[in-house]
C-alpha cells in the first residue's frame, strides 16, 4: 500500500469515527438552532390560523420585543439575577470556601465538600420545590425558626428569594474549581509574602488572583450564563408576583407557551443567544489580552 493510499485510509477511519459525533450536533443543536431562527421571522403561534398558515415578518418580532417594556424590565431583572447569583454571590462564596478549605483536612473538609456538592447534584425541581417548603408563607420552615409567621418571602421579597436560592445551589461548582486552582498556586510564594508582613487580603490580592485570573474569567463566564439561562426559579415564583422574578427564560415561557406567540418567543430565545454570544466574546477578549501580556513578561510569542 503507497503512502497517499495508506494517508486516504487514515483520514476515511478518522472521518468514521468523527461523524456520529457530527450527526448528533446537527440533529440536536444545529437544526433547533436554524428552527429558532426561522420561527422568530414568522407569526407563528400554538393557535389560530397562524397555527396552520405561518407567514413570514421579518424583523417584526425583534422590534416588538425591544420595544416591549415588559421584556426590557425581564432583561433588567436577568442582570440582577446574574450580578446577585453568580457573580457577588456564587464566585465569592465558591472562592471564599475554597480558600478556608485550602489547609482543612479530615471530616470536617469532607463534611463542608459533601452537604455544597449535595446541593449541587440534586435535580433543579428537587431543590426548587424544597427551598419553596422552606419559604412559604404559611408552614415554611424558615418562618418556623425565625418565628415569623405568616412572612411572605416569595410575594414580599422575590427576587431576593431566587437570588440566595441559586447562591445556594450553583456555588459548588466555583468551589471545586477554585480548590483546583489554588492547588496550582506555590506555598513558598504565600510563606515569603506572610514573612514580608503582608496582609491576607494583600496575599490574596498580589499573589493569588494573579496566578489564577484564568481560572476566575472561565468561573464567571460559565456561572454567569448558566444563570442567565436558568428556568429553575419557576418553580419557586413562576415570574411573579406581578413580573417582579420574571427573568428572561421565564418571560419567554409566557411568551411562547402561556401566550401561544412561538414566534415572538424564539425571537426573544435569538437575542438572549446573542447576549450569550456577548458574554463569550468579552472572555475571549480578556483572555487573550491576559495571554499577551505574559508572552511580553517571558519573552516568548503571544497565544
Amino acid at each position: 500500500m503507497s503512502a497517499v493510499d495508506a494517508a486516504g485510509l487514515g483520514r476515511g477511519r478518522a472521518v468514521g469515527f468523527v461523524l456520529p459525533a457530527l450527526v448528533l450536533i446537527g440533529v440536536f443543536l444545529v437544526f433547533p438552532a436554524l428552527w429558532t431562527i426561522y420561527l422568530g421571522l414568522t407569526d407563528y403561534r400554538l393557535t389560530g390560523l397562524a397555527a396552520a398558515n405561518p407567514q413570514v415578518v421579518g424583523l417584526d418580532n425583534y422590534t416588538d420585543a425591544l420595544r416591549d417594556p415588559r421584556f426590557l424590565g425581564s432583561l433588567w431583572l436577568t442582570v440582577g439575577y446574574v450580578g446577585g447569583s453568580a457573580v457577588l454571590g456564587q464566585a465569592v462564596l465558591g472562592f471564599a470556601l475554597a480558600w478556608v478549605l485550602r489547609t482543612r483536612t479530615g471530616r470536617l473538609r469532607r463534611l463542608v465538600e459533601g452537604v455544597v456538592l449535595l446541593s449541587w447534584i440534586l435535580p433543579s425541581t428537587v431543590v426548587g420545590f424544597l427551598w419553596f417548603a422552606l419559604l412559604d408563607r404559611d408552614d415554611g420552615t424558615l418562618n418556623a425558626l425565625l418565628n415569623t409567621p405568616g412572612f411572605a418571602w416569595l410575594l414580599d421579597h422575590p427576587l431576593l428569594s431566587i437570588i440566595v436560592f441559586n447562591v445556594w445551589r450553583g456555588t459548588a461548582f466555583s468551589m471545586m474549581l477554585y480548590s483546583a486552582a489554588l492547588e496550582n498556586v506555590p506555598p513558598s510564594h504565600l510563606e515569603t509574602a506572610r514573612l514580608a508582613g503582608a496582609s491576607v487580603f494583600q496575599q490574596l490580592r498580589d499573589v493569588v488572583l494573579p496566578l489564577i485570573r484564568r481560572h476566575v474569567l472561565t468561573n464567571l463566564l460559565l456561572i454567569s450564563l448558566w444563570t442567565f439561562n436558568d428556568f429553575t426559579p419557576f418553580v419557586l415564583t413562576g415570574g411573579g408576583p406581578e413580573g417582579r422574578s420574571e427573568i428572561l427564560p421565564i418571560y419567554v415561557y409566557n411568551v411562547a407557551l402561556r401566550g401561544g406567540e412561538l414566534g415572538a418567543g424564539a425571537a426573544v430565545s435569538f437575542l438572549i443567544l446573542l447576549i450569550n454570544l456577548a458574554f463569550a466574546l468579552v472572555y475571549l477578549r480578556l483572555l487573550r489580552d491576559r495571554r499577551r501580556r505574559e508572552a511580553a513578561l517571558t519573552g516568548g510569542p503571544p497565544a
